[in-house]
């Protein structure tokens, strides 16, 4: 069996190493964690316990630019993921990047580096988590959703399949100011809908699905169409 374990790396007895594995300096893994086939861990990442790290999954990749890239790169610190969180098969998570107790990252999502993911969020399958963004506990965001860098997403946040964020209103501009929306407690985005850069999603509040979301959104209210407008109140839980 091939597998590389570097000698700076603390890796428990308790542990469970698939085939192929690559952790390299620095790593710290917690007791009864599970790295599977193919996974590969960059150095200094921080792993709690009761970790699922599945197939061909990367940890701790460091971000680079693109030589047209207008946002360059700076150094950033280790990923850290908390105990009883997963990351699924053929996953990447980015060096600079934090997630809370009990997250799951889904199979072939990436999260950016800067991020942070509080306890018991779901970043579904292929999701795409740009940098600096902020995700808050209970989170759900599903297969395929955009996540825009600068975003934040606030406590309990519903979002659907396939939705999509922008942060950046002037594209064709010199000057950029990046401003990702912000999604308030419990509200929720459905599927396929698009909310542009600088838009605030009220507590509560909800999206239809398909709709193009191009200006604030009331709390605890219904917003439809292209461009989105209220509809009606939510209806009482």
């Amino acid at each position: 069996m091939c597998r590389f374990i570097a000698d700076s790396a603390v890796v428990p007895e308790s542990c469970k190493l698939g085939a192929n594995v690559v952790i390299e300096e620095g790593v710290k893994i917690g007791e009864d964690t599970t790295v599977e086939h193919g996974a590969v861990i960059y150095s200094g990442s921080v792993i709690g316990s009761r970790v699922t790290i599945a197939a061909n999954a990367v940890v701790g990749k460091k971000p680079a630019s693109g030589a047209a890239s207008r946002r360059k790169v700076s150094e950033v610190g280790p990923v850290e993921i908390g105990s009883g969180s997963s990351v699924g098969a053929c996953a990447v998570l980015y060096a600079g990047s934090t997630f809370a107790e009990d997250v799951m990252v889904a199979d072939l999502a990436t999260v950016r580096e800067g991020c942070t993911v509080g306890s018991g969020s779901i970043v579904g399958r292929c999701v795409s988590v740009e940098c600096n963004t902020v995700i808050g506990r209970r989170v759900r965001i599903q297969t395929a959703a955009y996540i825009t860098g600068d975003m934040v997403i606030e406590d309990e946040v519903f979002v659907g399949p396939g939705a999509c964020f922008t942060n950046d209103r002037r594209i064709f501009g010199s000057e950029k100011q990046y401003r990702g929306p912000v999604l308030k407690k419990g509200c929720a985005v459905g599927s396929n809908a698009t909310v542009i850069a600088g838009v605030t999603v009220g507590e509560g509040a909800l999206v239809g699905a398909g709709a193009v979301v191009t200006a604030d959104v009331t709390p605890a209210e219904v917003f439809v169409g292209v461009p989105a407008r209220p509809l009606r109140k939510v209806e009482e839980k």
